[in-house]
């Protein structure tokens, strides 16, 4: 591939640029179709979303507002409470923007200690275009305030938090995504010392970025895809897409370094890093599948998405780079930065730093992987005790956000009342008689079992034959709380009541709580399913692409150890709060529920890219002649650098979004970036080397009944990685591969 590329580089630029011209033209012309709501959600939570949607109900955007006495003795019998709730009524009404406005003393919708009342409504037009025009509302509520200061008024809903969190962090998140790109060029040209060079990383993947999302689009009329999964696939494909260019880039410019000519220099380029790079790619295309086990609609768009970018990245790096490289030629060293050029060149492809480094750990290696596996294992352990859960409004925002506030005085005040358990009754006829009575049983005895103190809200739909309860749960916003009300409606108010109806089709429970409930339930059942996939088959690549059974388990050990690291730092940060005000953040008690298993994927997968690389050079050193201490010394400096460069690159990228003033956003900002500094330092630069030394010629043992498995490998030019001064003549790869 790299040498027909360098021989037909108009061709494969021009075949580079058509693709991803046609790729963005025809998503463009196909749409991306999202996943709905319920096929987001599974569970009965889902299926009340899909019940509602069949036959055509929309979920207006309901708003609430609390009208609350601030001091004792004050009731909402009083007439200053009266004159604020009616105030508070004809404010909303007057912004034309709102329907089916109700009086809590009409609802009853007023707390046991009379301190309380709520007004409701819900807005008009598209639930989904709501926040556009939820201001003036939001306005009319705050000059209620103004006028009645006695007392507490305060709106929450979904129209109000959807644009109070847009307007905190959307705009902040797209900036993150938006400076990955300059803070990922200027490492890059530190790396570099020249503008060209620093520029093809980043042209690639942006490019690469660009084709997948018209690939996507044409895709997501199979599998349904998200804004969240876009996201991942744009940070996945910009650290891929960088991390291949470098590896690509550096060693065709090592080579020339070392007097090779151009085109000799490219050929040694693409037959070494161009084979690290497939072999990395698949097994990163690997890890992402596993997303696509856990049965989770979200889950599946973000596996798809980022395994698509991956191999089109793979595919670019391998095919439109090297015509890139033959058509600038020395040109892309252009854009000197001063110093640094020279700085680079002197250094001919290695790292002092490292071979100092390595040098103290292969004098002693038993000390230093007892050392570096102490210190792993140390930093993974506090993972033993990690809980996991959806963050609730206070752990997620904390009181950056008045609407937070809010959320809490009505909880308080209604448990539950904010977020309540959504029963949709489907029923042959909804207006038979032992229907009706069933629901108004099932009303009565959800606060009879104790799991709702009321009041139990059911809208009746004629046409549909539908029915829709709303039941405040007693726990609210505390989810272990209320997830035991949800389960006595599931297991015992249900059973007893509409469940002996034959003419109820269907009574499925959701809301927030289901939906949490739920997803965790799914969640769970898809670890260990997933986790095994990722595994198995890393391992199975492995060990074809280096025909050893032992660098297979070591690389496979090695992840882990890194990925447990990453788990454990997490934990202390963010449930515990150990250090947690250095990274900006504080701790919560909890870890974001699907966090866990989504860093799993990324982090076995981005992890490999290094591995690939590094082990490739250390193989490649072994057989142009080098023994195997010697060529575990060569691999590592001469590729510490690319590592170095493309690990700060992606710490810096995820640091960004660490950043963030969503918890969900820090955490997976904070557990990426530490994963990968873990990665590149003690694994890569300590570990690594220190097991391969102590394994020795082991390295490379295949057992000769699986000298039947596709052999991957690829006979590196000799000229690749020139032997020491008096090493002995290169062995046959057949003996290497099985000693």
């Amino acid at each position: 591939m790299g040498s027909w590329s360098a021989r037909h580089r108009w061709t494969a630029v021009g075949g580079w640029v058509l693709l991803v011209i046609l790729a963005l033209a025809v998503g463009s012309m196909a749409g991306r179709v999202d996943v709905s709501d319920g096929e987001g959600m599974p569970g009965e939570s889902g299926r009340v979303l899909k019940l509602l949607d069949e036959v055509g109900i929309e979920d207006p955007a309901g708003e609430t507002v609390l009208i609350q006495a601030k001091g004792k003795g004050v009731t909402a019998n009083d007439p200053a409470f009266r004159s604020a709730v009616d105030g508070v009524i004809k404010a909303v009404q007057d912004t034309g923007q709102v329907t089916g406005v109700t009086s809590p003393y009409e609802t009853k919708t007023i707390s046991a200690d009379r301190r309380s009342a709520l007004v409701q409504f819900d807005m008009r037009g598209d639930p989904d275009k709501a926040t556009d025009h939820v201001q003036p509302v939001l306005d009319a509520v705050k000059k209620a305030q103004g006028d009645h200061k006695d007392l507490r008024i305060e709106q929450f809903g979904d129209a109000s938090g959807q644009k109070a969190f847009d307007d905190a962090f959307g705009d902040d998140f797209q900036q993150a995504e938006y400076s990955a790109l300059p803070v990922a060029l200027g490492i890059l040209l530190i790396a570099f010392g020249a503008l060209v060079a620093a520029l093809l990383p980043v042209l690639l993947a942006m490019t690469a970025f660009l084709a997948t999302t018209g690939l996507v689009a044409v895709v997501s009329h199979a599998v349904h895809m998200s804004d969240t999964a876009n996201s991942v696939m744009l940070l996945v494909g910009l650290a891929v897409g960088v991390d291949y260019c470098l590896f690509y880039l550096r060693r065709e410019r090592e080579e020339r370094a070392a007097g090779r000519d151009a085109q000799t220099a490219l050929l040694i380029a693409a037959a070494t890093s161009g084979r690290a790079i497939l072999v990395s790619g698949f097994t990163v295309i690997v890890a992402m599948a596993g997303m696509l086990f856990t049965g989770i609609a979200e889950f599946k768009a973000m596996g798809l998405a980022t395994l698509l970018v991956v191999a089109v990245a793979m595919i670019g790096s391998v095919t439109v780079l090297p015509a890139l490289l033959s058509l600038l030629g020395e040109r892309v060293e252009k854009g000197r930065v001063p110093f640094l050029g020279r700085a680079k060149n002197r250094s001919n492809g290695e790292s002092r730093f490292w071979r100092a480094v390595l040098g103290r750990v292969l004098r002693k290696p038993k000390l230093s992987v007892a050392l570096a596996t102490g210190v792993l294992v140390a930093v993974a352990v506090p993972a033993v005790g990690m809980n996991t859960a959806n963050l609730t409004l206070d752990q997620e925002f904390g009181n950056s956000l008045p609407i937070v506030a809010a959320y809490e005085h009505m909880d308080e005040a209604f448990p539950g009342g904010p977020s309540p358990a959504q029963v949709a009754v489907k029923a042959d006829d909804i207006n038979a008689a032992p229907v009706r009575a069933a629901i108004e049983d099932f009303r009565d005895e959800a606060v009879a079992k104790g799991a709702s103190k009321g009041p139990v809200k059911v809208t009746v739909h004629d046409r549909q034959n539908l029915a829709v309860i709303e039941v405040p749960l007693v726990g609210g916003s505390d989810e272990t709380k209320s997830e035991k009300s949800l389960n006595i409606l599931r297991d015992t108010v249900r059973p007893d009541t509409l469940d002996k109806v034959d003419g109820i089709v269907d009574a499925p429970i959701g809301g927030s709580t289901a939906q949490s409930k739920d997803f965790n339930d799914k969640l769970g059942s898809a670890v260990t399913p997933v986790f095994a996939f990722v595994i198995v088959f890393a391992f199975l690549l492995m060990l074809m692409s280096f025909r050893s059974l032992t660098i297979a388990i070591t690389s496979i050990v090695l992840n882990l150890l890194s990925v447990g690291a990453a788990y454990g730092v997490l934990t202390a940060i963010f449930q515990h709060g150990w250090g947690a005000s250095l990274v900006g953040a504080e701790g919560v008690g909890a870890i974001l529920s699907w966090l866990p298993l989504f860093l799993f994927v990324i982090l076995f997968g981005l992890s490999m890219d290094y591995h690939v690389f590094v082990v490739s050079r250390i193989r490649e050193a072994r057989m142009a002649g080098r023994t195997t201490k010697d060529a575990v010394v060569h691999g590592v400096v001469t590729t510490a650098g690319v590592v170095t460069s493309a690990a700060v690159i992606m710490v810096a990228v995820f640091a960004i979004f660490g950043t963030l003033s969503m918890q969900s956003m820090k955490q997976m900002g904070v557990g990426l970036a530490a994963a990968v500094l873990i990665d590149a330092t003690v694994i890569r630069g300590v570990l690594l080397p220190a097991v391969m030394s102590l394994l020795g010629e082991r390295n490379w043992y295949l057992p000769r009944w699986l000298q039947w498995l596709p052999d991957l490998t690829h006979d590196e030019p000799a000229a690749a990685a020139a032997p020491v001064a008096g090493a002995e003549p290169e062995p046959e790869r057949k003996s290497v591969a099985t000693r």
